[in-house]
């Protein structure tokens, strides 16, 4: 086939593609309709992932599994945003990698509502001006983001999902590496990249900035300057790539949360995360603990922070694998409530990244 041919067969295609993604966007809108009628959350993060795990089973190339799900990623947010005008509430600005999570999880079709802190966020989603929130949780290199934690002590909101993003700082400017006399970073970007700063830009002067979106926007309006900040920032801000890549660890990676109000159903590959809070004796943690040996769970993360309503008083935050209608862990459940002074399960969702 000529170049000719291939294009007019492309346009065949094309036209079937349109109508397949009309069709399947139809038997979505019914399916709406009746979670609608029966009460149910539209978004099911569950169902997401079964329909995203499929498609990449299905794929044989030569197209790349992380391109079909950013396609697929972008249909059903299509989708969603044609069942219910959704609004996505995040730790903002605009630009920041917590946006980027909220992106990644949810498509480009749905409202997104920057937030100033993560307790505006847990706000939008509680007084339902938003559906669903996102906020950061951790970062592989700077360790538990503790806010976040101290927000479930007094909320009911539930975690019904989570994204693992991969942070990829850049060199951002409108000038050449050898011009730039002055940079602007935030203090968590600026640490994860300390090393590159040292060996590439010795002299420069460093400015820090609330965020990585500030940075960028810093970095925009003045010459002779760069920003560490990711693609989105110099998308936003018309920033050129100067250099990809110049965090120190290449395994650089966040944890983000999404909020909702209501728990995630099983999907068969879970993770629960609960909160308990001790009785001051000897041995308690290990005796609490001992629950989840018993039933045989795995126990991913345990992570202490002072209660502030009682002078050395702990909340524990501990994250095992399962779902909280699976027996061995309703069963590790109980046996807490009859260990702990204090328990309460932050949510189920599935452990997909």
């Amino acid at each position: 086939m000529n170049i000719p041919e291939h294009r007019k067969a492309i346009d065949k295609l094309d036209a079937k593609i349109v109508r397949l993604l009309n069709e399947r966007t139809q038997h979505v809108l019914e399916i709406g309709a009746i979670k609608f009628k029966a009460g149910e959350e539209i978004y099911a993060p569950h169902r997401e992932l079964a329909v995203l795990q499929r498609v990449c089973r299905l794929n044989k190339g030569p197209i790349t599994n992380d391109a079909i799900r950013a396609i697929y990623r972008e249909v059903m947010s299509s989708a969603l945003s044609l069942q219910k005008t959704m609004r996505i509430a995040y730790l903002g600005p605009e630009a920041t990698f917590t946006h980027q999570a909220a992106i990644r999880r949810f498509g480009s079709s749905l409202r997104y509502g920057p937030q100033k802190t993560i307790t505006d966020v847990f706000a939008e989603v509680s007084k339902n001006r938003a559906d669903y929130g996102v906020v950061p949780i951790e970062n592989s290199t700077e360790g538990v983001v503790t806010h976040t934690l101290d927000m479930f002590v007094d909320s009911d909101l539930k975690i019904v999902s989570q994204i693992v993003l991969r942070v990829q700082h850049c060199l951002l400017s409108n000038s050449r590496k050898t011009q730039i006399k002055k940079l602007f970073a935030h203090p968590q970007a600026l640490a994860q990249c300390r090393a590159w700063v040292q060996n590439n830009l010795p002299r420069v002067e460093i400015i820090e900035t609330s965020s990585n979106a500030r940075s960028a926007e810093l970095a925009s309006t003045e010459g002779d300057t760069a920003a560490i900040a990711g693609l989105l920032a110099a998308e936003k801000y018309g920033l050129r790539v100067v250099e990809y890549d110049i965090q120190d660890n290449a395994a650089n990676a966040t944890r983000f949360l999404v909020l909702g109000r209501q728990c995630s159903p099983p999907t068969g590959r879970d993770r629960t995360s609960l909160m308990i809070s001790l009785v001051d004796k000897v041995g308690a943690l290990h005796r609490a603990l001992a629950a989840f040996r018993r039933h045989r769970l795995n126990m991913t993360k345990i992570e202490s922070r002072p209660s502030k309503r009682k002078a050395w008083e702990y909340f524990f935050f501990i994250d095992c694998d399962g779902h909280v209608s699976d027996h061995r862990v309703a069963k590790a459940i109980a046996e807490l409530e009859q260990q702990c002074s204090f328990v309460k399960v932050l949510g189920s969702y599935p452990n997909t990244e």
